[in-house]
């Protein structure tokens, strides 16, 4: 090839480079201002069509902003509409908040975290800030117990809680006895009632399920800090020269006292009058049958309810061949 025919077909490239380079920035200039020149935009997410204004896509720093000022590309199908590879179930929503700053959530987690989801893709930022906002109310409200491991911080724990505490004691291992025929039973209903308890007051008062002490199955219930009342649900018995530890389930005493301590929920029971409330509220309250009241003096004239099961002393008087059955 001569030197005449290969400068020909270069010059011949560089006009053809020429006019097709600017027919392809004219097309993405096109696209770009027919975007931003019109007030109102078909949107195709998924499958979901939805009709709304650039005006309202623009009010976050977002990246459907950035699509509409030409800063993202996008797809649009030969009828007009901008085609967006998302799943379009929650696209309404985030519109809805980007119309009004405003939404109500979804009160299931996983449809909330497909929410947090779609949020954080279009990087709409107030409405990830209002799903992490609700998430974390969510998880707050759930029940936690804690477990505690030392005297020392179940004491700090109490003595810095702002809400009413019931603790269940329930040192089982620590028994050496063997238990009667309806402490087992006994046991477990008095766990499946702090259980309940935990679902119905959950958020008002701190529920504690200690492992630790002396007390096999014990309750007991603080307020401000300080020890309020105390059930304790054990005693020792003798039959047949064989001692056995005796397990109750004070069910109604249990909750009358966790509705008590409820007076402390928030500190409206502080001052002399919520504290007298509670203190002068053990000379008139009606006992069970098998159950007893002690006071200890606790902080000068602060006392502490203690309610113990009457203890019921059994032995076999062999000489006679007849039971005699004492009480305390």
């Amino acid at each position: 090839m001569s030197a005449e025919a290969s400068v020909g077909s270069h010059a011949a490239d560089s006009a053809q480079s020429a006019v097709s380079q600017p027919a392809c920035l004219h097309t993405d200039e096109h696209r770009n201002q027919g975007l931003l020149g019109s007030k109102y935009i078909k949107l195709n997410v998924g499958g979901s069509l939805h009709y709304t204004t650039i005006q309202t896509l623009s009010k976050e720093d977002s990246l459907l902003r950035s699509m509409c000022n030409g800063e993202t590309d996008v797809t649009i199908d030969s009828e007009g509409w901008v085609v967006l590879d998302r799943s379009g179930r929650h696209f309404e929503l985030v519109l809805n908040f980007l119309r009004d700053g405003s939404v109500p959530l979804p009160e299931d987690h996983r449809e909330l975290d497909e929410v947090l989801k779609e949020a954080q893709y279009y990087r709409v930022q107030g409405l990830v800030q209002h799903c992490l906002g609700v998430m974390q109310d969510v998880f707050e409200s759930v029940c936690r117990i804690p477990m505690i491991t030392s005297a020392k911080e179940e004491q700090r724990m109490i003595a810095t809680c702002r809400k009413p505490v019931v603790k269940l004691q329930n040192n089982r291992g620590n028994n050496k006895y063997s238990y009667t025929s309806n402490s087992d039973d006994n046991l477990l209903k008095n766990i499946e009632l702090f259980d309940k308890l935990v679902l119905r007051f959950n958020g008002r008062v701190l529920f504690v399920k200690d492992v630790l002490g002396d007390e096999i199955c014990c309750w007991s219930f603080y307020g401000e800090g300080r020890k309020i009342a105390e059930v304790c649900c054990t005693s020792i018995v003798y039959a047949t020269e064989k001692k056995q530890t005796k397990v109750e389930f004070p069910e109604a005493r249990i909750f009358e006292e966790t509705l008590n301590i409820l007076i402390y929920e928030n500190n409206r029971g502080s001052g002399p009058g919520g504290l007298h409330l509670l203190d002068s509220r053990g000379s008139g309250s009606s006992l069970g049958a098998g159950q007893s009241e002690e006071e200890g003096a606790v902080g000068g004239d602060r006392r502490v309810r203690r309610i113990h099961v009457r203890r019921h002393i059994m032995h076999d008087e062999r000489g006679h061949g007849q039971q005699t059955v004492y009480k305390d």
